[in-house]
């Protein structure tokens, strides 16, 4: 026995290549592609040629800049949110997903999403996805163009941390990982470029036929952002099954109450601060002055919304609800994305007080079937996504233009353009059609091969625990101590109802 273990580490020791040397031969080969991608002519790495054919370049660049800070400083209003409608016992891990995501999205949009959302490419006229601007060199090393980058990265991280709060308090931490550059790179970036990168949706001939000289729009991302985010969230949710103790053995929806109202309240209020950055700056120019309304529209949206949520929790169950109310708020921040530049604001108020509508009960629609949305990111994100982009085809009123093009003033559907609105439907499905269908083979892939949720003794200890090894809180006491009998006997009876015929709300 002793003579086999021996020849098994002198094997092992002569393996051609271990994890290390594998490592280091990845990290030369990245080198190596670097120096070449550099020896291509660079763009305007100092802005000296820039400010010379532009004197007016900085006020719009410090202007862009600043709200890229602003959409930046969402993460945080993000991270607050949803570890406030989380159990204690896993808000290290929420903190944790959405630190990840941003920083591995960072890279992950740096090295391949940014080329495939905002470079060109010859292969089918450009209309698909880019294929230049890889690791920002070359060309891209640039300062308009490390300017678009920064800006698109912010917008594409928040996409990406939408689905950490609605997938909360059950996946795998390696899990998560993949996620977040799997969307970084590829699936967010590819339906942008289609929308915002001279892509089909946008620009194809019978797009622009449609609509009347333009195709469909988004102007800062109810679909490119929040409805992608969205989709990859119901996708996950539905593998991943919901938490246990979320449905009785009948299917029945019992509340799991977050640990703190008060982050929850907190991290809205950030996210609608934020928003100040995500709308008006998608102008990409401070002499843009429709800024004002922008912003106007934004408030109103999110006020109209949040009232809305309010009164209908208030109405159904006879006190009004703050958590339904806070959702209401980003709700109608979502919905108004899409067509903030283009409407009025009566419109953006009642564009908002749909939303409200749509938050609460497609929450409520979501839950009876067994959907297991912590945060209720797919209401917020998901349904208001889409109805942003359809709001934007019906209330479009003809007082401004596309900011990206040469496009005609825009008009809706109330307006008498019937033809952008079946952009907007096109849009529409065809959104909900990428997001889901890639969230979905993304996490079914991850599920058939590395698995996608923790044990049940590992959900019920907390992730903290299981997935990080810390406790949020070590000096307060938990309302489910992790008592190891009480774990085994709830884990036993969890297995056991697992084997039993699957009906609503079980766990999958």
């Amino acid at each position: 026995m002793k003579k086999m273990e021996k020849e098994k580490r002198e094997k092992k020791r002569e393996t051609p290549i271990g994890r290390g040397q594998l490592a280091a031969v990845l990290v030369f080969a990245l080198v190596i592609i670097l120096a070449l991608i550099q020896g291509v002519m660079a763009g305007d790495p100092t802005g000296a040629r820039t400010l010379e054919e532009d004197p007016g370049a900085p006020v719009d660049y410090v202007w862009v800049l600043i709200c890229g800070f602003l959409v930046m400083f969402m993460q945080p209003g993000f991270a607050m949110l949803e570890a406030g409608f989380s159990r204690a016992k896993n808000v290290s891990n929420v903190l944790m997903k959405n630190l990840v995501d941003y920083s591995m999205g960072s890279l992950a949009f740096f090295v391949v999403g940014f080329a495939l959302m905002m470079g060109t490419s010859k292969f089918a006229g450009n209309m698909l996805f880019g294929t230049d601007g890889f690791f920002l060199a070359g060309k891209a090393y640039d300062v308009g163009t490390a300017l678009t980058w920064f800006f698109m990265l912010v917008f594409c991280a928040t996409a990406a941390t939408i689905v950490s709060g609605a997938i909360a308090e059950r996946p795998k931490f390696s899990v998560y990982v993949i996620y977040s550059v799997v969307i970084c790179a590829v699936i967010y970036p590819i339906y942008g470029h289609w929308l915002w990168g001279g892509g089909w949706l946008s620009s194809a001939d019978f797009m622009t036929s449609l609509g009347g000289g333009y195709g469909a729009l988004d102007f800062a991302g109810s679909g490119v952002v929040h409805a992608v985010g969205g989709y990859v969230a119901l996708a996950g949710c539905l593998l991943l099954g919901p938490r246990i103790g979320r449905y009785t053995k009948e299917g029945k929806p019992i509340p799991i109450p977050g640990h703190s109202i008060s982050l929850a309240v907190l991290g809205a209020f950030i996210l609608w601060f934020g928003w100040f950055g995500f709308n008006p700056g998608s102008t990409l120019s401070a002499h843009e002055l429709r800024i004002s309304v922008i912003a106007v529209n934004t408030n109103l949206a999110a006020a109209a919304a949040a009232m809305t949520a309010m009164f209908i929790t208030w109405k159904k169950f006879g006190k009004a609800d703050v958590v339904m109310t806070v959702n209401g708020a980003v709700a109608g921040l979502v919905a108004i994305t899409a067509a903030c530049a283009w409407v009025a604001p009566w419109a953006s108020v009642v564009i908002g007080i749909v939303a409200g509508f749509i938050v609460c009960y497609g929450y409520w629609f979501l839950e009876r079937r067994g959907v297991d949305d912590v945060v209720g990111a797919i209401p917020v994100h998901g349904l208001n996504g889409t109805w942003g982009l359809l709001a934007l085809g019906l209330f479009a009123d003809g007082t401004y233009g596309n900011y990206a093009t040469e496009a005609p003033f825009i008009t809706g559907l109330f307006y008498g353009n019937a033809g952008f609105f079946g952009c907007q439907l096109i849009s529409v499905v065809v959104n909900f059609a990428w997001a889901f269908g890639t969230g979905f083979l993304l996490f079914y892939v991850l599920k058939k091969t590395m698995g996608i949720r923790v044990s049940p003794e590992e959900e019920l200890a907390g992730l903290d625990i299981s997935e990080h090894g810390v406790i949020t809180y070590p000096d307060f006491v938990y309302s489910e101590p992790a008592r190891p009998t009480r774990l085994i006997r709830m884990s036993e009876a969890v297995i056991e109802r697992e084997n039993e015929p699957k009906t609503g709300g079980k766990r999958g």
